[in-house]
């Protein structure tokens, strides 16, 4: 048998065993995360609030003061109640939702996550309601409270959404939920300095993203960063060529405040301002981008997750050591 065939067959053999040590690795771990075996109730305050009648709003409201602005009157709230769009929306949320016991799961493991990483975390109370479809507030998150508004989850295609760009539209579905509230916890324990260029956008989002490949292993990547599968699979075969683009333009250092709007933040599609590729971009590939980065910088380095976190966009490009994919 030929030497260099022996070789190549010894090198992909040490590949496999590499591959297989490191996922038992990780089956451990999980099976150690999910020992911690937190539990939790979901509060359906938006059933408790369609089910009410009058004589029940000052119940409701000493059980749950938080979730009723003083600025409104009780008469606001009696209103609300019986109000024939209100009751459609509550009737189109209890149909999306008559129980939540996969949510709840993957919930009760993103939870057990947080413990695992932050012995500090303390589990909040969860609970549901209804936003009138207020997609910028999907859910909110506090040290004690966790507000999940489950108009915002009804099924991108939903007839509710008709009048929201489809691009918004796309993430509002109860697949997201999980991914949501990682979102809202990354951006709670990950240091968020001034950004000033392109790149600092990039690995602060990079960062947030690497957080959900820890919290929510169970999401794929597609879901995590909020793409189809297509979109994913167009973001890595063009990797080289994304990177190449803002090399070559000087992009990363750059502060022109348009840039942003460009490469990270939602969108239909990412702006190269170029008529053959635009329109079959997918949104934000600064993010992604940014995130290969943070991704390459914990496989070159012994950094903690904190230590991470903490780094400066300085510290994480220069010792990321990163190759685009080509």
């Amino acid at each position: 048998m030929p030497f260099k065939f022996c070789l190549n067959r010894l090198l992909y053999l040490f590949v496999i065993a590499i591959v297989i040590i490191s996922c038992k690795k990780d089956d451990k771990l999980e099976k150690e995360i999910a020992n911690i075996g937190i539990e939790l109730d979901i509060e359906r305050f938006d059933k408790l609030f369609s089910e009410s009648s009058a004589s029940d709003l000052k119940k409701l409201q000493t059980a749950y003061p938080f979730m009723f602005s003083t600025k409104y009157s009780d008469t606001f709230w009696i209103d609300k109640m019986n109000d024939t769009l209100q009751k459609q929306l509550f009737f189109e949320v209890e149909k999306a939702f008559p129980k939540m016991d996969d949510t709840k799961r993957e919930i009760e493991s993103l939870f057990n996550h947080l413990k695992y990483y932050f012995p500090e975390f303390k589990t909040p109370r969860i609970i549901t309601t209804t936003s009138d479809v207020d997609y910028r507030n999907k859910i909110i998150v506090t040290d004690t409270i966790v507000v999940i508004s489950l108009d915002t989850y009804l099924g991108s295609d939903h007839e509710f959404y008709q009048g929201i760009q489809q691009y918004i539209a796309a993430d509002m579905s109860k697949e997201q939920i999980v991914v949501d509230m990682a979102n809202q916890y990354a951006q709670k324990y990950i240091y968020h300095p001034q950004h000033k260029t392109l790149l600092d956008e990039m690995i602060y989002h990079g960062k947030l993203l690497y957080f959900k490949d820890i919290m929510i292993p169970f999401k794929t990547e597609a879901e995590r960063i909020a793409y189809t599968q297509e979109e994913l699979d167009w973001a890595i075969a063009n990797e080289s060529y994304i990177w190449r683009y803002l090399v070559e333009r000087e992009l990363l250092y750059s502060t022109d405040s348009k840039l942003p709007g460009r490469f990270i933040i939602d969108a239909p599609f990412t702006k190269f301002y170029l008529e053959e590729i635009d329109t079959e971009s997918p949104d934000k590939l600064g993010q992604y981008i940014g995130w290969q980065i943070v991704r390459a910088y914990m496989e070159q380095n012994d950094v903690s997750l904190v230590n991470m976190f903490d780094a400066s966009t300085e510290e994480i490009f220069n010792n990321s050591k990163f190759k685009p994919r080509k």
